[in-house]
């Protein structure tokens, strides 16, 4: 061991080992500050990262999901898909902390390894397993990340949960201070492709633990992510529920012209600073190029950045091109959330335990409020039945012709997407009373 190694303690967390560096207590104010705010090992800073990343760039579409859905319906929604979002990170999660066990066991150092879904399906059940989730994986983080620049107005931003939080306030109190327009109404549901489109918009709002297991490993103490994702989703439901409800109260149908929801505010400082952040999602997407083309452990920053740009143009690119973040939010809720974070974790977690050896000698074992093994499954039967059905079936039906009326009706590359037309900008009222403002 040289001096610049960190020592290493091998530590017994719950049934499974754990590997953990001895840092030492930091003795300065500013040791401790910095350690607070930039360690990524803390359970402070994993909650901060799940909801983060849960919410994100949908927060902006949901009262354009609520015009759709209905103002029950919508709550219904996001309850239920917050509901099943938690149960699958924990799939994930218990699955992680599997394919890590085994794996330490064997005698193999994660210490300047990230360990990603993909290579959890592949240490648990065989590249098959592997290459559909890589695939799924890929794509939905690839299109994460297109959706964040756009609804970032195409400004990178890393200000995460603090900025999503602040939007969610400012879109909450805005509309309860302009008050419900003149004539509003509030008809949805109003047509069948609405509807399921507006659902698979909610499903995306809580498939955003694509990340988790990068999360975990990030963490000193995994055991603990469970009951932080379950926090962090609580603490979505506060930002999203008010947010949605107030704006879709203000406005009723005008949303349903506007999948943005700053559309329908008058630009000032507040509104403006309200970005979401673009940054975290394309964060993993650069971890499994960097593996693939062999760059992962290099040490060189401008080497790793340069070959990141085949990752960063054609999200760029895809932006441009399609700049209905609303729309596509929904289709790749149904299309690619679906199968990544609620289908194939669900299977997943059947057939790795499908044995009765396999469910003996698990690392953990199922909680008994959920019925042990037999709850697990039923619910995980549950899960991949109502998302394969509802979500990916009916849901992506709706979003894609959906998403096809949005190109017919404003065509590729469009220079100003649900923008008045030009005869009416000189006599057009404030954009808060025009149901097509912009």
């Amino acid at each position: 061991m040289t001096s610049e190694d960190k020592p290493v303690e091998t530590v017994m967390v719950g049934n499974y080992v754990e590997m953990e560096a001895e840092e030492g207590n930091p003795k300065d104010i500013k040791t401790r500050l910095s350690s607070f705010l930039w360690h990524g090992g803390s359970a402070y800073d994993a909650w901060f990262s799940c909801a983060s990343n849960q919410v994100a760039q949908v927060l902006l579409t949901l009262p354009y999901s609520f015009s759709q859905l209905g103002m029950l319906s919508g709550i219904l929604f996001q309850l239920l898909y917050g509901l099943l979002g938690s149960w699958t990170a924990y799939l994930i999660s218990i699955l992680y902390v599997e394919y890590r066990t085994r794996k330490e066991r064997e005698k193999v150092n994660f210490r300047d390894h990230v360990i990603q879904w993909f290579e959890v399906l592949d240490g648990l059940l065989g590249k098959y397993w592997r290459n559909v989730g890589l695939a799924f994986n890929c794509t939905f983080l690839l299109f994460g990340s297109v959706i964040q620049l756009i609804a970032c107005a195409r400004i990178w931003s890393f200000l995460g949960l603090v900025m999503t939080t602040y939007t969610a306030w400012y879109l909450t109190v805005a509309s309860l201070l302009h008050g419900q327009v003149e004539g509003v109404k509030h008809s949805g549901p109003a047509k069948l492709v609405l509807y399921f489109t507006g659902a698979t918009n909610i499903l995306y709002t809580f498939g955003g633990h694509a990340v988790t297991v990068e999360i975990m490993h990030a963490m000193w103490k995994p055991q603990k992510f469970k009951a932080i994702y379950l926090l962090a989703t609580l603490y979505v439901l506060t930002l999203t529920l008010p947010s949605a409800v107030a704006v879709y109260w203000a406005f009723g149908d005008m949303l349903l012209n506007h999948s943005n929801a700053f559309a329908l505010f008058p630009q000032s400082p507040f509104r403006d600073m309200a970005f979401i952040t673009f940054g975290f999602a394309c964060t993993p997407l650069y971890f499994v190029w960097e593996k693939a083309i062999g760059m992962h452990e290099c040490k060189s920053l401008c080497k790793r950045a340069l070959v990141r740009l085949p990752v960063v143009i054609p999200i760029w690119f895809l932006a441009i091109i399609f700049p209905f973040f609303g729309p596509i939010n929904s289709t790749v809720g149904s299309l690619l959330v679906s199968f990544t974070v609620y289908i194939i974790p669900a299977l997943a977690h059947i057939f790795t335990f499908k044995s009765a050896s396999a469910r003996q000698n698990a690392v953990e074992q199922p909680p008994k409020f959920v019925g042990r093994w037999v709850g697990s499954f039923i619910i995980n039967i549950f899960v991949v039945v109502w998302v394969l059905i509802v979500g990916f079936g009916f849901g992506g039906w709706a979003s894609m012709v959906n998403f096809i009326h949005q190109i017919d009706t404003f065509g590729l590359f469009t220079k100003c997407y649900q923008c008045p037309p030009p005869m009416l900008n000189a006599t057009a009222p404030s954009p808060m009373h025009h149901p097509h403002g912009h």
